[in-house]
């Protein structure tokens, strides 16, 4: 197992199984959930896309402005975007506006792509809750469903490119 964390660059690799940590983060709110999926997939063959970032600043501007800010979603985006599997859990703790954004882009789109963890709590459960099965989007009870998921799903091997003759 690989991790990248925001803001660093992901490799353009075509053989790489990237997920995305996507969810709750709410700094001081959130537990740090992203550690726990990190720990039980370390002899796994993901590459983590995490987007916890060490150096987060909170009195950044959350404005287009305000490069870092920019830099930072930017970098999720494009990390969703390049991921095979997106992580989404959200936090009974939290209110996670911008985890139920990114529900909200990727829930009709790359068809199971999404595998979404809403505990009981969670302030718009019964909302997440009925977008994951409109659109039938993968939808567990606990992060050890997610890591149990995960860990079946790299059973399967990623099809080798073909070597090109020389």
């Amino acid at each position: 197992m690989k991790q990248i964390q925001a803001p660093h660059l992901i490799p353009y690799d075509k053989l790489a199984r990237y997920v995305f940590l996507a969810g709750s983060i709410e700094m001081g709110n959130a537990e740090k959930w992203q550690d726990k999926i990190i720990k039980e997939l370390r002899d796994s063959i993901w590459t983590i896309l995490n987007p916890r970032r060490d150096d987060w600043d909170s009195s950044w501007e959350q404005t287009v402005d305000n490069d870092k800010f920019v830099e930072q979603v930017s970098w999720e985006l494009e990390g969703m975007e390049r991921a095979e599997k997106i992580v989404m859990y959200f936090d009974p703790n939290t209110k996670s506006p911008i985890t139920l954004l990114e529900l909200g882009l990727w829930a009709n789109k790359e068809g199971g792509k999404l595998i979404v963890c809403c505990p009981f709590g969670f302030w718009r459960k019964g909302n997440v809750d009925i977008v994951c099965a409109r659109y039938r989007v993968t939808q567990v009870n606990a992060l050890s469903d997610i890591i149990r998921i995960l860990k079946v799903y790299k059973s399967t091997p990623k099809p080798k490119l073909k070597e090109v003759e020389k």
